[in-house]
């Protein structure tokens, strides 16, 4: 472990230069005092490295030093080729670097460690991309990442889900976050964090200004913020159902974030078909938000509050005066607006 560390310490420096010894207390998940023992270590063995205290100070190898050791472990060395999610970077105009960079390090692999290494490569497979995702518009990301590196202002010509005319933005980018198939920006606009999906960008045009980033805040810390706001967006409103056991499974994958707790059995199966339904309670932001219980159809019913039944039995009506009506022609309550709402964040 000691000399994984010192190894660590060692590329560390190489690559970032000075560097203060709590940051790489913090990287490395040890103490500040365990980094010095480290540096005496590592200076021990012939390493040109030294320590600068003061505010602006930090450890740091002597100009010019440089080396050519990888230091990659059997797992290090597996776990670089489990890289392969292609589409992340063909997206990024990278297929071919990747590809490349792959090879590279391949031949720079001790002999002992490429068998092992290859075998990943062709027996692991990652794919970001949903099941069944559909055509989406797709992104550009040339302008977007020519201002994530440029360091400089964006204005956005942005769509919102559910609006038709795109909206005009200066933002403050981040950077780039591919999730679960989608890549979106990670911008500050007007000095709060925001998230825009890149193939809801219209146009991108890099402004003269420089980027206007919040002091102390990288990509990392802004994404982890707008994640949490989705995945643990407060919901006021508790709906309970019974789900059918036949569509449990589907059920419990598509309502994992709403679930307030595991769904438990409504009743044994007594023959009076009672056992085929499953109790849960569901968290959700609005009434219109339980639209989404509307795919199930019959196979969900909403217990309660009073206000989601009425809400799904409206949007039901609305959907059957639909297809009633002769083609083209929207039955009465169809005019009024569309019977399924979508919850999920722009």
């Amino acid at each position: 472990m000691k000399s994984d560390r010192l190894l660590s310490i060692l590329l560390l420096l190489q690559t970032r230069g000075r560097v203060p010894a709590r940051e790489l207390a913090g990287r490395l998940e040890v103490s500040v005092r365990t980094v010095y023992r480290d540096i005496e270590a590592l200076s021990a063995s012939g390493v040109p490295v030294y320590a600068e205290r003061g505010r602006h100070g930090g450890i740091e190898l002597l100009a010019g030093f440089r080396t050519d050791v990888t230091g990659l472990t059997a797992d290090e060395s597996r776990a670089l080729f489990v890289l392969g999610a292609q589409c992340t970077h063909a997206a990024l105009g990278l297929d071919a670097a990747f590809g490349s960079a792959l090879r590279k390090v391949m031949a720079a692999l001790p002999a002992p460690h490429r068998p092992a290494a290859e075998a990943t490569s062709r027996r692991i497979l990652v794919d970001a991309t949903r099941w069944r995702g559909g055509p989406r518009h797709s992104a550009d990301l040339a302008a977007l990442q020519d201002a994530v590196f440029a360091d400089r202002r964006l204005r956005l010509r942005y769509r919102h889900g559910g609006q038709r005319e795109p909206r005009t933005y200066t933002v403050d980018p981040y950077g780039l976050v591919a999730k679960a198939g989608v890549w979106y920006l990670v911008a500050d606009r007007r000095g709060r964090p925001q998230l825009f999906r890149a193939d809801r960008v219209r146009s991108a045009r890099l402004l003269d200004d420089p980027v206007r980033r919040r002091p102390g805040v990288e990509l990392a810390d802004a994404w982890e913020v707008l994640r949490r706001e989705v995945e643990e967006r407060p919901g006021g409103l508790e709906v309970v159902v019974r789900v059918h056991r036949d569509r449990l499974d589907m059920f419990r994958r598509l309502n994992a974030a709403q679930l307030a707790e595991p769904a438990e059995d409504e009743a044994e199966d007594d023959g009076d078909g009672a056992g085929d339904w499953v109790t849960a309670r569901l968290h959700y932001g609005s009434v219109r938000e339980a639209r989404q219980l509307l795919p199930f159809a019959d196979r969900v019913e909403v217990l309660s509050p009073p206000q989601v039944r009425d809400e799904l039995a409206a949007a039901a009506a609305s959907v059957t005066a639909l297809y009633r009506s002769p083609a083209g022609e929207p039955g009465e309550m169809a005019a009024k607006g569309p019977a399924l709402g979508s919850a999920l964040p722009d």
